[in-house]
């Protein structure tokens, strides 16, 4: 698994030469939380990073090192077995001490921003031992990931019996679009740019900026996807989700808001905002707030939708969990030929005015031009003129050589 190079660059003055034996030696402030996707929000570059997270996905992993941990303490296993997950590679790959199977009381234990030490995968306050675990290097990542692809048969067996399920919970939403609310945002016969805030979403926003201004797309932002747009200087026109990780800036943009809500009506982004004073549509669904927001963009008669950090290959829908994935695959099915991945866009499209195309509208421009002023009295006396003076420059130049 390679660091994208953005990413990697960012990492650059962070990276820390590991010794032979694992140990870290690493001083520095420990923050903490159970929910990584809260942790990430108040880490600060430096820390020690303390979660409870099996399986990290690479959503989570990139997180992490972009917010500059120097660090990780996991307390559950980081890679289980079930499935082959992608994210101990990227933080042991970018030179991040990574250790597994801490004393879950080290919640308790620790404070958060307190200044600790790391050393051989035993945290130390002072000389108080808080808590040891087992430290993951390349090499034991590379043997649980290989141990875990081993068992992807059973994986996929268990994927075609989650995709039954679904198909008999959601089937009148899948087929017949039963249940999925109208928008007052206008889509039909535009294209539709849907962001996620997961792999690689600010190289492929880049890429697609020609595109995005030829065809003025549709952005809807799915939860922080919405921050990634305005990162990148657009605004989203929609913003769906559950809203626990997009910023009060984005909801002040004025995009419609759909809050993706449980099947039986439960909807706990609904209340945040409610309490800022904002309105918004509610979509009960099972599946994931992206293939939500696919659902919609389909339903409201987009002709294309460009997915921007979403799921494309079998690796990325492993990485999502054998609980998500049967959703994202049938959303993408019910959905069919106009789904295009954004790296695909940015491989196949072309801006439709060439350089070469250009240079000729301006020579063209200025051959008229001089056509134009040829054939007029004042265009005459004013090309004579030009002549004139071109004449003087050059006696003016032989005379420095002669």
């Amino acid at each position: 698994m390679k660091v994208p190079a953005a990413l990697s660059a960012r990492l650059t003055k962070l990276r820390r030469p590991l010794p032979d034996d694992g140990s870290s030696g690493i001083t520095a402030p420990a923050r903490s939380d159970r929910r990584t996707k809260d942790l990430t929000k108040r880490l600060k570059p430096g820390d020690i990073a303390i979660i409870d997270h099996v399986d990290i996905d690479r959503v989570s992993a990139e997180a992490l090192l972009e917010r500059g941990v120097s660090a990780v303490l996991n307390v559950a296993t980081s890679i289980s077995g079930r499935y082959p997950n992608l994210g101990p590679s990227l933080i042991v790959e970018a030179g991040i001490p990574l250790v597994d199977d801490v004393d879950p009381e080290i919640f308790s234990r620790v404070h958060d921003g307190e200044e600790l030490r790391l050393d051989a995968g035993t945290l130390y306050r002072g000389d108080e031992v808080l808590a040891k675990g087992v430290v993951q290097n390349v090499e034991s990542v590379a043997a649980a990931m290989a141990e875990a692809r081993a068992g992807l048969s059973v994986q996929l067996e268990a994927f075609a019996a989650n995709t039954m399920e679904y198909l008999k919970r959601e089937r009148e939403l899948l087929f017949d679009g039963v249940g999925i609310p109208d928008l007052h945002t206008r889509i039909d016969g535009r294209h539709v740019l849907i962001v996620v805030r997961g792999y690689h979403y600010r190289e492929d926003i880049s890429t697609l900026r020609s595109y995005i201004r030829e065809y003025r797309p549709v952005m809807i932002g799915v939860d922080g996807g919405a921050d990634a747009l305005l990162e990148a200087g657009y605004r989203p026109g929609i913003i769906v989700g559950d809203f626990d990780s997009v910023s009060d800036h984005a909801l002040a943009t004025g995009a419609e808001l759909v809050v993706h809500a449980y099947r039986d009506g439960r909807a706990p982004g609904l209340k945040r905002l409610t309490d800022l004073g904002y309105e918004a549509i509610v979509f009960p669904a099972t599946g994931t707030s992206e293939d939500v927001a696919m659902m919609l963009a389909d339903d409201s008669g987009a002709t294309l939708i460009v997915a921007v950090g979403t799921h494309a290959t079998l690796e990325e829908f492993l990485d999502k969990g054998r609980a998500g994935m049967a959703s994202t695959f049938l959303t993408r099915l019910r959905i069919g030929g106009k789904l295009v991945d954004a790296k695909g866009v940015s491989r196949l499209y072309r801006s439709r005015i060439s350089p070469w195309a250009l240079l000729a509208l301006v020579a063209a421009s200025l051959l008229t031009v001089l056509v134009a002023g040829y054939s007029s009295p004042a265009g005459q006396v004013f090309l004579t003129s030009l002549a004139a003076r071109w004449d003087a420059l050059a006696y003016w130049l032989t005379g420095l050589f002669t």
